[in-house]
Order: structure tokens, then sequence, then C-alpha cells
């Protein structure tokens, strides 16, 4: 129970704190959210596009996305840290562009202006990561719960079956329904590019694209090889001198015979 391989979701769930009460001690948190009328069509303050995911606005979505992000960091886990990096990159650039894009020329123009806001957080990202956690996390077990109050009679007792990742799934919606519809929005974008991910239909440049390793802590394959290759040779020099096995000078690959050893230490006792 604890963030152990798992690097990336730590400094996400750090980051995401620390963003969020900078926020509210800076008095800023005007700046973390979209208002297609006013800040879009209006003031043409395209950049909010790039900092309404940074933070969260209130303490309870800070406190629901806190528990879903460690909740799912078994992705990280099996993926490893780059990759998982890499996936939160793209999609966070996707999310980052989409959901304003419908917002101001799909559901803002249908609505008569009605819905107009979308509110900061990377609830679109939660959303990503929790459709790979859905198709690559299997249930531990299954439980019902009975919907009428006599004793249970067997299997086809009318209730709600659930799993011990529908906690997981009740905290995210949460988080979706928080500020809906734009909330909602989000979240919806977010589990469809994670789809999108997760079946390669994205372009093979978004899905194949890693960041470079050092970033995460990662040694290249050919810094790992030489290391290892190094820690090779030193073990078997090791264990070569523990043996008693030493070389003709100047024949490296020629073993000296117990006779010239014999002779050598002889030679050294004079």
């Amino acid at each position: 129970m604890s963030f152990t391989n798992a690097p990336v979701t730590r400094a996400l769930v750090l980051g995401t704190i620390a963003m969020s009460i900078g926020a509210s001690l800076l008095d800023i948190k005007h700046y973390f959210y979209i208002s297609v009328g006013t800040h879009i069509w209006r003031y043409r303050q395209l950049w909010r596009i790039f900092t309404y995911q940074l933070c969260y606005t209130n303490s309870s979505e800070v406190l629901f996305v806190s528990m879903a992000l460690y909740n799912v960091r078994s992705i990280e886990q099996l993926w490893g840290s780059r990759k998982y990096a890499s996936f939160i990159i793209v999609t966070g650039l996707l999310t980052s562009i989409i959901p304003p894009l419908i917002m101001t020329l799909i559901l803002r123009p249908l609505s008569f202006g009605v819905i107009d806001f979308l509110p900061a957080g990377p609830t679109p990202i939660i959303f990503a990561i929790l459709a790979q956690y859905h198709a690559l996390v299997p249930h531990t077990y299954k439980y019902k719960v009975a919907m009428t109050t006599g004793a249970p009679s067997g299997d086809d007792t009318p209730g709600l079956t659930l799993s011990d990742k529908s906690s997981r799934y009740l905290m995210a919606i949460q988080l979706a329904l928080f500020q809906w519809p734009g909330s909602l929005l989000g979240a919806a974008v977010g589990w469809i590019l994670g789809y999108f991910w997760r079946n390669e239909l994205l372009p093979g440049a978004l899905t194949h694209w890693r960041l470079p390793g050092w970033i995460v802590g990662v040694r290249s394959q050919k810094r790992s090889g030489e290391f290892e290759g190094l820690q090779r040779r030193l073990e078997g020099e090791s264990a070569g001198t523990a043996s008693g096995i030493a070389t003709v000078e100047g024949e490296p690959n020629r073993r000296r015979t117990m006779g010239q050893q014999l002779l050598e230490e002889v030679r050294g006792a004079f």
C-alpha cells in the first residue's frame, strides 16, 4: 500500500495537491477554468486551454482525484514509468484541445449559450487512465447488494452485482458529476481517448511516442548493458582469483599449470 514503482503517480498526486493549494493561497483560481463566451470569444484567452487541467479549485475534488490516482497506480506498475508518463502527456495535450472545441463549436451553440462552462482540473486525464485500468486489471471478487429484505434464495436473488473495482469507478464518477455538464464532457472525452489509445485507433506517432528515459529515471539500454557487462567481468575475475586460476603473462587466454604456479610461489619466497 504505497507508491512503490510508481514515481509518476506520486508526482501527479503531490503536484495536483500543491497546485491546488497554491492557487487558493495566491487567489488565482479564476485562471484555471474556461467560460467560453467570456474567455474564448470576448477576450481571446486561448492560453486557458493549456492551463485548465493543472489544478482543481475545491478541496473535495482534490481529495477524490488523489484517491483515484492512488487506486489506479497499478497501471504505471504494469506499463513502467516511461510509457505511463508518455501516455499522460499525449492524452493531456489531446484533452486540452478537444473538450474546449466541443464546448465552443457544438454544445454552446446548441444550448443557446446555457452550457458555457468548462471546470478546472485533470478529470479527462483521470478517465483516460481509468479506461486502461478497466481493460487491464481484472476484478478479484464480486458481491451482490440485495434489493429485498428477505433471506437470499440463491444466485437469482434480485440485486446489484458489484466488484472490488466498483469503489474506484465511483470515485471517478463523483469527479465527473461535481461540476457537470462541463466535467462530464471532459470525463467522456478522456474515456474515449483512453479507449482509442488502448485499441490503437489514434495515429501511430502518438501511441508509440515515448519520453526520454532519463526524465523518469530510466537508464538507456546501452548504458545498462555496459554496466551489466562490467559487472560480469568483475564477477569472473573474482571467481578466477578465488579458485586459484591464473593466466600466462602475455597469453591471457591460456591458463597456467599447477607446476608453473608452484614455481612462482617458490621464487617469491626467495
